[in-house]
Parts: C-alpha cells; structure tokens; sequence
C-alpha cells in the first residue's frame, strides 16, 4: 500500500492569532483543542468537511519572522491544494479571497477549475474543484496542459454550480 492522501499541513507563522483569524474567518478552518498541555505558541485546526483529526497545525515564530522566500530565493513548497465539492462553493470562495484582499491569481486547467490565494505570512495556497471523471471530455482532458483564465460562470453553465467534484485525480470512468 502507498501513500493515497494528505492528511495534514504545518506552517511556520509570524501571529498565530492572525493567521487563525485568516483560516477560520477566510476559508471556514475551526481549531481543534489539541495542543498539548503547556506548550504555547501552535494551533491545530480542521477544514470545514474534513474527516481528518486535523488539516493544518500552524506553529508561531514571532514577529520578526521573513516572509517565505521558497521559489523566489530559496527551495521550498509552493503551495497546497484544498479541494472544494462545488463550483458553487469556489465561487464564494473567490469573494472571500477578494473580499479579504488574499485571492492572487485564477486558472483553468482543464479538468481542474483553481484559485490561488496568500495568507497573512504570503503562504500560498490552492482552492480547486476537479471535474467528475464521467464529465470529462477530450476538450479537459487536452486542456491539462496549457493554463486558462479560469471564467467561473461559464464553467457553472457547463458543469452545474451544485455538481460535486471528482475526488482525487480525475480519469475517465
């Protein structure tokens, strides 16, 4: 058996508070009480549908803290990606990325529908749906390999706001 998904992220933060506040307030985390008796300074918290003990711990540094200069100076992670059910749901998403001045990009890439966002420290994260494999079509799947402006009304006509998405890879049924 290998290895079939991510259970959990741990971020370094500079304010633990404020980046609860952005995780549960921006994309609906809640913190889960788990951190252990004594220790100061972390935070562990579950996504809105998660069946995980926990999706993300988030551990303080303090203030004086660079930012991440993983991609730009140094190695490091990109992004995660965080899976929504509907588009309906990525759209609202999208407004509370707006809306909390944390949403930075968009794409289509064919069988994924994706928004980028930052947090509070500029981590970067993903936002995305993925496409039910029995409506994949060739244009999806040849779409996979160039970057689209991702047009979320066009892809509710297409697919429905309320379809839930594939879960994990999308292949054709």
């Amino acid at each position: 058996m290998g290895i079939h998904r991510l259970n959990h992220a741990v971020l370094y933060v500079s304010d633990l508070r404020r980046s609860i506040d952005f995780y549960r307030d921006v994309l609906g985390f809640r913190p889960v009480p788990m951190t252990p008796d004594g220790f100061r300074g972390a935070a562990f918290l579950q996504a809105p549908d998660s069946t995980n003990d926990h999706d993300l711990g988030l551990f303080e540094i303090g203030a004086n803290a660079g930012r991440s200069q993983a991609g730009r100076a140094t190695v490091g992670l990109y992004h995660l990606a965080w899976e929504l059910d509907t588009l309906d749901e990525l759209a609202v998403t999208a407004q509370r990325l707006a809306a909390a001045d944390a949403l930075v990009g968009t794409s289509d890439h064919g069988t994924t529908k994706s928004l980028y966002g930052r947090d509070p420290d500029g981590l970067e994260f993903e936002i995305v749906w993925i496409v039910p494999a029995d409506q994949l079509d060739e244009d999806a799947l040849a779409a996979r390999k160039r970057i689209g402006r991702l047009d979320l009304d066009r892809e509710r006509a297409r697919y429905g706001g309320q379809t839930r998405g594939g879960v994990g890879i999308s292949v054709p049924a």
